[in-house]
This record gives C-alpha cells, sequence and structure tokens, in this order.
C-alpha cells in the first residue's frame, strides 16, 4: 500500500521553458539527472521517480511557486522581482544559454536620441517586456513615464513607437545592430532555484530540494574544470608541484614503489595544453586528464 503511485511522495519542480530549457536540462544532466522532453508535452520526464518535472515560462515560474502548484522552480531574479512573488532563493545559478554572465536589463535609446540621461525620460513612453521592473526604476529615480508592456521584438520599436525601451541582454550585439545605445542598467538577473515556502518547511521536500540544490551546484563548479593524475618521483615532487595551481592542495599518494608518489588535482581546462609539457618536463610521468562532472566543497 504505502509504495502505491497514489501514496508515493512526489516533489512538483518547474524547469524553465524556451531559451533555458536546453542549458538546464544539460545541467541537470551534469547533475546526474537524465530529463527528456517530449516533442509536444509540458511534462518532461525525469529519472527519480519522486519528483515530477512541468515546464513554465520563467516570467510566470517564480509566482506559481508562491502559489504552491510547484514546490520549486529555475527561475530568474529578474522574473521574481518582476512578480514581485514571495519565494524562498535555496540558491543562485550562474548559467546561461550564451555566456557565464548574469544577464543585464538595460534602458536604451536610439543612437542620436537627445536623451542621456534617466532624468531625460520624464513624460516619455517606454516599451518593456518588463513592465513592474521598469516602473519601480523610474520611481526609484523620480521619474514618471508611460510604461508599455512589449510583446516581442522590442529592440525595434524606437523611435516611432517608443522613446525609449528596457530590453535583455547579455553580449549587447541585438542592440548595436538596431543602432541603440545604452543609458543605464535597471537590473543584472541570474538564474535562481526557489521553492514555496511552506514546501520548505516540510522536512521531506526541503531535502529533497537541497539534494538538488548541491548536485547543480557542483555541476556548476566542475564548468571548464578537469581533473590531472600523474606520477611523480619523490625527487621531482617539489618541482611539479609548483606548476600546479589547484582548488585545494593536490592529493598525493603513495605507490607501491616508494620512490614514487600518485599527484591528483583540479584545474582550469583553458590552461592544460599549457601546463601539461611543463609537468613532463618536470618529470611526471603517466600523466592522465579526465572531465569533472561535479565539484562538491
Amino acid at each position: 500500500m504505502g509504495n502505491s503511485a497514489e501514496n508515493r511522495r512526489v516533489l512538483k519542480l518547474g524547469l524553465p521553458a524556451g531559451s533555458l530549457q536546453e542549458a538546464a536540462a544539460e545541467l541537470f544532466r551534469r547533475a546526474g539527472y537524465k530529463i527528456s522532453f517530449g516533442a509536444r508535452s509540458y511534462y518532461p520526464t525525469i529519472d527519480d521517480e519522486e519528483i515530477e518535472c512541468l515546464l513554465i515560462r520563467a516570467q510566470e515560474m517564480a509566482r506559481y511557486v508562491q502559489d504552491g502548484v510547484l514546490d520549486a522552480g529555475l527561475t530568474g531574479y529578474d522574473w521574481i522581482v518582476e512578480t514581485g512573488a514571495d519565494v524562498h532563493e535555496v540558491v543562485e545559478l550562474v548559467f546561461s544559454k550564451v555566456s557565464r554572465r548574469p544577464v543585464r536589463w538595460v534602458l536604451c535609446v536610439p543612437e542620436d536620441s537627445p536623451v542621456r540621461s534617466v532624468k531625460d525620460l520624464q513624460g516619455k513612453r517606454i516599451a518593456t517586456e518588463a513592465v513592474g521592473l521598469t516602473t519601480r526604476f523610474l520611481q526609484q529615480h523620480g521619474v514618471e513615464a508611460r510604461v508599455e508592456f512589449s510583446w516581442g521584438a522590442t529592440e525595434v520599436k524606437p523611435p516611432r513607437l517608443a522613446d525609449a525601451i528596457v530590453e535583455v541582454t547579455e553580449t549587447g550585439s541585438s542592440l548595436r545592430a538596431n543602432n541603440l545605445r545604452i543609458v543605464a542598467e535597471v537590473l543584472q538577473s541570474t538564474p535562481r532555484l526557489v521553492a514555496n515556502h511552506q514546501s520548505y518547511a516540510d522536512p521531506w521536500k526541503k531535502q529533497k530540494i537541497d539534494d538538488i540544490a548541491l548536485m547543480l551546484r557542483g555541476a556548476i563548479a566542475a564548468e571548464g574544470k578537469v581533473g590531472l593524475m600523474m606520477n611523480v618521483r619523490r625527487t621531482d615532487l617539489k618541482r611539479v608541484l609548483s606548476l600546479l595551481p589547484a582548488l585545494k592542495n593536490p592529493t598525493i599518494s603513495d605507490l607501491s614503489d616508494k620512490d614514487w608518489v600518485a599527484v591528483n588535482t583540479v584545474l582550469d581546462e583553458t590552461i592544460v595544453r599549457h601546463i601539461i609539457p611543463r609537468l613532463k618536463a618536470a618529470g611526471a610521468q603517466g600523466i592522465v586528464e579526465y572531465p569533472l562532472n561535479k565539484v562538491i566543497d
């Protein structure tokens, strides 16, 4: 009876639909979870029978978590602020579809616009998908303007349909392509794993959510890092260790031949091709580079 589908405990987890969907799935994969998306399904499958996934737009995620429709979900800090949702922030997850940088919400005007500061937008028309975010930003600067919701293609609206826009950017390339100039930064945003307050007060759900957070954080910590193993004569050890940067001190283990030790360390993937020839020249042998899925502190 206790193992029946009706009685088993399930954590309802929201995954972001759209641009972050594949990045989120890849992060979960590296964290040890396998997520599969059906062609038209909003219910991805995950290889954990205690988790039920639902695809939700990041813009709506925090509200559904707040209301208890979901126990936890992945969304951006920007959408938590935009909706004013009351949720528990479990962990910040710095990943994105383009880069490791936070996304930026910026206030932009056409290159030839006379607007030079936020104050110059008094009484003007601003188009944006983040109406709440923009309105609060203007209030902080004592500016009253007409903020209109934009359904998309926001960057092409100035100057005919709007005097300015507030738009999200990672690289700024789309803004430059549309001859837009940044006047001010409104907000920096990174993805967050958030939880419903009541769900997080439940010991079983809290443990489940914390376990997911730990594994996701470990997967992110491993990004761009590799492990390196090698055998080193004790007489060469000091010279080899002087070449090795590491998260912490390298692990050194005795080998059956007492004149040799095994050295194991973690380092940035970008320096491996430079450091391996130097390690070999310093006397290291049997050098093995291996990928890392997770680094748990």
